[in-house]
């Protein structure tokens, strides 16, 4: 089954240039379109195709054309509109008299953002969404009085943006993190959702890493860092894993001379812990491209695995394993603050298919394990019908498993839920820069 870890669920398969099938997102067959004259330009069209259902990764096609200074600020002013989209709309509510055309509001937005969050000077903000409008056509042209008027009164809002709450989550999500585990939890993890994410390692075994040490092992540095220029990284010491994703692997404890299979592997990321441990890994992705993307990580950090591309449900090893690592595809709704455009592309309508399918992939890697082995199951969500319903149902469906605690140090107590599962939230170490949400549980076979 295939599962891209990196961006939220249902990204279809590109080519190595980051096209969907050889086109630009809302680019019309046979036709080229011109390619965006700056990062403010290049942050409007990403805009856009968020608006169309495209991911900011497959929205990334569009500045092709921009050098790679600009190319990397448009990714970073379109996602900070995006996180801060509740503050935007919040100064600009009393400012308007009716709603503006989608593309006028994403260039409103953008330039808010710049003023009030990021600290751009007005006048530039102003001017630039003010030119950008006018070159969408004679609506826009009639449009850029209004947007200079109100962007200029906007400026002077700095109290408005400060004092707005946090982008609220979608109700489809926000109805059960609130039911689960309150009101102010759900505010908190929204909170989250606006900070800038940092960038965390995972390494080998004895490797020096730059960054700062967390509890868990991770190494955490700022946002920005360039992650080809940093020490270690030609050596293959380490590689780039969030630190919450990084703790499934190190539940299931991998022990050398194992045999473990890694079941929706890519990009590979664990099945690297898993090989770094010693274990002997199977890494089993249905998708060709992305494994091929594991291979090249496994060549950089000079690690071995087996890789596998197939149907995790129905894959089988030529005997039965010692543990299996099943990061089950999922709603990647614990990822959001690495990927803001989510709320606005997903509705929650995939949620029933996706835990029917984690049940059969659970079911079905428990048959691929010994008498006495584990299973990790994880997913990167913080929907609960993912994770602790998903868990509770599974108990129901085999009842001799027995939940195994995390074990891991630095995994703090307030992790740990009733059941012995672990779940992170992105407000967890919030002094630290947050984490990914995740559900993870060790799940060992009757003897």
């Amino acid at each position: 089954m295939d599962k891209n870890k990196d961006r939220p669920r249902g990204e279809r398969q590109r080519g190595q240039d980051g096209r969907r099938q050889g086109q630009r997102p809302g680019q019309r067959p046979g036709r080229r379109e011109a390619g965006p004259a700056d990062a403010r330009a290049g942050a409007l069209a990403l805009l856009a195709a968020v608006r169309g259902g495209a991911t900011l990764g497959e929205g990334a096609a569009l500045l092709d054309g921009l050098p790679p200074g600009e190319r990397a600020r448009a990714q970073r002013l379109a996602a900070a509109t995006l996180r801060a989209r509740g503050r935007a709309e919040a100064v600009l509510a009393p400012l308007l008299c009716r709603t503006p055309a989608p593309e006028i509001g994403d260039a409103l937005a953008l330039a808010i953002t710049e003023m009030l969050g990021l600290g751009e000077a007005p006048h530039g903000a102003v001017n630039a969404a003010v030119e950008q409008v006018r070159a969408l056509g004679p609506k826009g042209a009639a449009a850029a009085g209004m947007v200079n008027a109100v962007l200029r009164r906007a400026a002077e809002a700095q109290a408005d943006w400060d004092a707005a709450p946090a982008t609220r989550l979608p109700a489809w999500l926000r109805s059960p993190v609130r039911a689960r585990w309150g009101e102010a939890v759900a505010a908190a993890i929204e909170a989250a959702h606006e900070a800038l994410p940092p960038l965390d390692l995972t390494g080998k075994p004895g490797a020096a890493l730059p960054g700062a040490a967390l509890p868990t092992g991770s190494h955490r540095l700022e946002p920005g860092a360039q992650v080809s220029a940093l020490p270690g990284y030609a050596a293959g010491d380490w590689w780039v894993q969030d630190a919450a994703a990084a703790l499934p692997a190190r539940m299931l404890d991998p022990q050398p001379g194992e045999r473990i299979a890694d079941l929706c592997a890519a990009p590979g990321g664990k099945t690297m812990q898993l090989a770094a441990a010693g274990a002997e890994v199977t890494a089993v992705d249905l998708s060709e491209a992305r494994l091929a993307r594991v291979d090249e990580n496994l060549a950089r950090t000079g690690l071995n695995a087996k890789l596998v591309a197939a149907d995790a449900l129905a894959w089988r090893p030529e005997a039965p394993l010692d543990a299996v690592l099943l990061d089950a595809p999922c709603s990647a709704t614990g990822t959001i603050r690495r990927h803001p455009e989510l709320p606005l592309i997903r509705d929650g309508a995939m949620i029933p298919e996706l835990v029917r399918l984690q049940a059969a992939l659970i079911d079905h890697a428990l048959g691929l394990i010994r008498p006495g082995g584990r299973l990790v199951y994880a997913v990167c969500s913080v929907h609960p019908a993912e994770g602790e319903a998903q868990l509770a149902a599974a108990l129901a469906r085999h009842p001799g498993l027995v939940v195994e605690p995390p074990a891991v140090p630095g995994v703090e107590a307030e992790w740990i839920t009733p059941d012995g599962a672990l779940r992170t939230l992105p407000h967890h170490w919030s002094a630290r820069g947050g984490l990914d949400g995740f559900f993870a549980v060790r799940l060992r076979l009757p003897g």
